[in-house]
């Protein structure tokens, strides 16, 4: 009788680990087809091994279940951090960090045997990853922040850039500004609607008192 106790508790176990490699596998998919830093293989051992330090948690530590657990969480701290970059103008690999620490929560569920709570999880991963990107769009079109860094010729004045900008209708912060041999370069940020940020764009290219200009 206990044989086969032990043997249903396996199977449960095994059918536990397989769920978590599917699972993981969904976000990963998703973090792969966006071409992310942590993808498909990444989510998959998270999830998976979340999963099978919680089971074990609560397989050897009889007196205290949750202290292995709780040092899955610290460990899934510093992958997170590893995927964390800064770029030229922001911070960048935050959304990855945080689904994989996201992705270790669904694996505990899943090792702790509450499968509905972390088919919900997954089913909430994906929906902030896939469906809320399209709102974020939305936002980031009608409210486009960039930094852009022109050279002018020193003889015009920075005002001239700041005309410009009003006349697009994009709100400007002059952020700094450096002299180099004749020419003043000044980064500026600017925020507006992304359709005046290109316009801006087309009369910095056909402007000649602008030398240079990136963002």
């Amino acid at each position: 009788m206990e044989f086969l106790q032990d043997h249903y508790t396996v199977k449960n176990e095994l059918v536990l680990i397989f769920i978590s490699v599917i699972l993981g596998l969904l976000i990963g998919a998703e973090r792969e087809y966006r071409n992310k830093s942590a993808g498909l293989r990444t989510f998959i051992l998270v999830c998976f091994g979340s999963c099978l330090f919680t089971i074990l948690s609560i397989k050897i530590g009889v007196a205290n279940p949750d202290r292995l657990a709780a040092n899955i969480i610290t460990g899934i701290g510093f992958l997170g951090a590893g995927v964390i970059f800064k770029g030229e103008n922001k911070i960048e690999g935050i959304t990855t960090a945080t689904t994989i620490w996201a992705t270790a929560s669904i694996g505990m569920a899943i090792g702790s045997g509450y499968v509905y709570f972390s088919l919900l999880g997954t089913a909430l991963v994906l929906i902030v990853l896939s469906a809320l990107t399209y709102l974020q769009s939305f936002i980031d079109n009608y409210h486009k922040i960039r930094e852009y860094r022109i050279t002018v010729i020193a003889a015009v004045d920075v005002k001239h850039c700041e005309d410009i900008f009003k006349k697009y209708h994009l709100q400007y912060m002059k952020i700094k500004q450096q002299y180099t041999q004749g020419n003043l370069t000044v980064t500026w940020r600017l925020t507006g609607n992304n359709t005046h940020h290109e316009e801006l764009m087309k009369n910095l290219v056909d402007d000649p008192k602008i030398i240079a200009y990136q963002f």
